[in-house]
């Protein structure tokens, strides 16, 4: 199963946006995350739309963050994804009728459930300053100057 990594590579683009001097372009992010523009583009507007980036035209445009880091969860960032499922495992739908699979999915859907609204709290209390901090911690650690990547 392909896991959906949308959520850990925005987080990325966006620390790296903070970090950036000037807009960062579809282009360059999409060179950065080896895509294709459109993709980014696409997933930049949804972010746009919750108000986390804006877009800039003309020369020298390109994405830039709308708010600040501490004012931006994890969470936030997966809603504005559209909420991708948390889990690549869950319970089937084959035989509905099957006393069987009733017992699995029963089991499944309320271990997955409670393991997801953890994940989700979880999300809801890292803001991207957070994760901004853990790298400069990072950096320092290697002596590295702070604002490096």
């Amino acid at each position: 199963m392909r896991q959906d990594s949308r959520l850990s590579r925005m987080l990325h683009v966006l620390i790296h946006m903070d970090r950036h001097d000037g807009a960062l372009t579809s282009e360059a992010i999409a060179e950065m995350l080896s895509t294709n523009p459109v993709v980014i583009r696409r997933t930049m507007a949804g972010l746009r739309e919750a108000g986390h980036v804006r877009s800039e035209k003309g020369h020298g445009g390109g994405w830039r963050l709308a708010r600040p880091l501490d004012g931006i969860t994890l969470l936030d960032i997966h809603r504005a994804l559209g909420e991708p499922g948390i889990f690549a495992i869950g319970p089937t739908a084959d035989e509905p009728s099957c006393l069987v699979e009733q017992a699995v999915n029963a089991a499944l859907d309320g271990a997955l459930r409670e393991a997801e609204a953890v994940l989700v709290r979880h999300l809801g209390q890292v803001t991207l300053a957070d994760l901004a901090a853990d790298f400069d911690r990072r950096m320092k650690a290697l002596g590295k100057a702070e604002r490096g990547a």
